[in-house]
């Protein structure tokens, strides 16, 4: 999977104000997608939870209280991309053909990625940042006990840089 910010882009948009395509003179509405053709989809969102190495210990070791984090985190994972059009307005309910969900566990962090793919006519970049989100947050419920401090607060426990790392989109008739 590429790396940072080599996304590839299909939409041969500006960025201009005027590409804006749920906003038609002030009001949101849905895109129409009925006219494009069925096209292969596939987009990979990945993101960090920066934690504690006592949360990454715990983690590594199976010995989080309330159970194993990495397959709760997946399913919360899978869960949310599955259910992205009833979280996100205006998003259309896409036929979800696949997820893969892949951890890694630094010193000082988790980090997420997550691969969906579609047959359809519209992208699956919003189901795969929606996995990566929902997972990570499914991370930080079942690790809150070990990274609270003195005070109730979480003063590591971040989540960053959630971003799509790969947008790709394939004719079927290739």
């Amino acid at each position: 999977m590429p790396e940072g910010d080599d996304v590839a882009d299909d939409s041969g948009s500006d960025g201009s104000r005027d590409d804006l395509t749920h906003v038609e003179d002030g009001a949101a509405s849905m895109v129409d997608v009925g006219d494009k053709p069925e096209s292969a989809r596939r987009a990979v969102a990945r993101g960090r939870l920066a934690l504690s190495p006592a949360s990454v210990a715990a983690i590594r070791a199976d010995d989080v209280e309330k159970g194993d984090v990495l397959a709760t985190a997946r399913i919360g994972a899978i869960q949310a991309v599955k259910h992205t059009w009833e979280t996100i307005p205006l998003c259309h309910q896409i036929p979800i053909t696949n997820v893969d969900t892949e951890f890694a566990l630094d010193d000082d962090a988790l980090s997420l990625t997550v691969a969906v793919e579609t047959t359809g006519q519209t992208g699956c970049e919003m189901e795969a940042l929606e996995g990566v989100t929902t997972g990570l947050n499914v991370v930080f419920d079942m690790v809150k006990a070990v990274e609270k401090d003195g005070d109730g607060g979480y003063p590591t426990a971040a989540i960053e840089d959630v971003r799509v790392v790969e947008k790709t989109k394939r004719s079927l008739e290739d």
